[in-house]
């Protein structure tokens, strides 16, 4: 494995596991915070990750065309170390706010110049499934881990991801210098920097038919498991256990993660990939209704092969690879913060049940929109 591609690995591992640690001890970590009002304060804690990711994915993902994508990491992980530092050891609630948005802005100036550089590989679907695989294998321990040392340390779960953050950076810069010397060596050659794109131009090509839509089932495809994730534990209140439930929600990571590897080492077409995708997590968003353990599996599996199906159709994009990803994790972060809210305004008029099944319909509705990507 090369060091670039190992980077990727260690640093989609580490930003993930801190993002989830952090969830299991909202209502802790907010009350600690002087001047925290609650449910609001959690509200913004929670919020600030997913704000500073939506803003910066563009910008970064511009920026990943135009300089070397190993800085970019190597900034991404320092900002995540002391988002984590700051974490552990504030108790101020705007403080920690702030902390949890420049978490985001390491989770934007990563993934677009992870994707664009996974994206350049040969064997870029095998890789994008290892990527993804660890990207949910991150978010399952995260949160498990947090839950389990929350009983000796509240901060347990933030405190080892920011300490393991310290050799991920180390080894980080490591990789910089080399790459450095490279380039003084003449073994690699800069390519001319591409022209800056435009307001107009970025926006264009969320609005190209040609694109259109891909964006769309990035932004349902992953704003469903948000729903999902967001509801859920009001909807089976009094009919599931915590255990119960908390399995279901770990059977969507541990599917997901399979169906990474799996679909990553298939020699399929994207389009093969995103269309199974859909309709997998299509059935396991019904299926949840009344069985949530193997709708959640379901639900993981689909948005598992779409993860790396999706990638591999942008790669294919005539745009700059960077702002092309960056577009994409704009609208899957888009649809996993919004799509709970949009469903929200809903739920008081036609219950779970029916927002749950309005999410597979609509699903399944975008398969029917027109390809116009695989003629580029």
């Amino acid at each position: 494995m090369d060091k670039n591609r190992l980077l990727l690995y260690l640093t989609v591992f580490l930003i993930m596991g801190l993002s989830n640690a952090v969830i299991p001890v909202l209502p802790e970590i907010a009350a600690s915070g002087e001047g925290s009002a609650g449910a609001l304060a959690s509200g913004l804690l929670f919020s600030g990750y997913f704000i500073g990711a939506l803003v910066m994915m563009i910008p970064f993902g511009l920026l990943s065309d135009r300089y070397d994508g190993t800085r970019l990491i190597v900034f991404s992980i320092l900002l995540t170390l002391v988002s984590g530092i700051v974490l552990l050891v504030s108790e101020n609630l705007v403080v920690l706010v702030l902390a949890r948005l420049a978490e985001g802005v390491a989770c934007g100036a990563f993934f677009p110049v992870a994707y664009a550089m996974l994206s350049e590989y040969e064997e870029r679907s095998r890789y994008i499934g290892e990527f993804n695989f660890l990207l949910n294998a991150g978010l399952a321990l995260g949160v498990a881990l947090a839950g389990y040392l929350a009983h000796w340390y509240i901060k347990g779960g933030i405190f080892i991801f920011t300490l393991m953050a310290i050799p991920f950076l180390i080894t980080g810069v490591m990789i910089l210098k080399q790459g450095n010397r490279n380039y003084e060596r003449g073994q690699k050659v800069r390519i001319e920097e591409p022209e800056i794109p435009g307001v107009r131009t970025i926006a264009g090509h969320f609005t190209n038919a040609r694109y259109s839509r891909i964006w769309l089932i990035s932004f349902l495809l992953f704003g469903i498991s948000g729903v999902l994730t967001a509801f859920y534990p009001d909807y089976s209140q009094e009919t599931l256990s915590k255990t119960t439930l908390g399995l279901s929600i770990a059977a969507m990571y541990v599917s997901a993660m399979i169906a990474n590897i799996a679909v990553g080492r298939m020699n399929l077409h994207y389009n093969q990939m995103i269309r199974a995708g859909v309709a997998i997590a299509a059935t396991g968003t019904l299926i949840s209704i009344a069985y949530p353990l193997p709708g959640f599996a379901l639900i993981g599996a689909g948005s598992g092969t779409g993860m790396v199906g999706l990638p591999l159709a942008v790669s294919n994009m005539k745009i700059q690879r960077g702002l092309a990803m960056g577009i994409f994790n704009t609208c899957t972060y888009a649809g996993i913060g919004t799509m709970p809210i949009l469903a929200g305004v809903f739920l008081g008029i036609l219950g779970f049940e029916a927002i749950f099944t309005a999410c597979a319909i609509v699903l399944l509705l975008s398969l029917l929109a027109k390809d116009r990507l695989k003629s580029l």
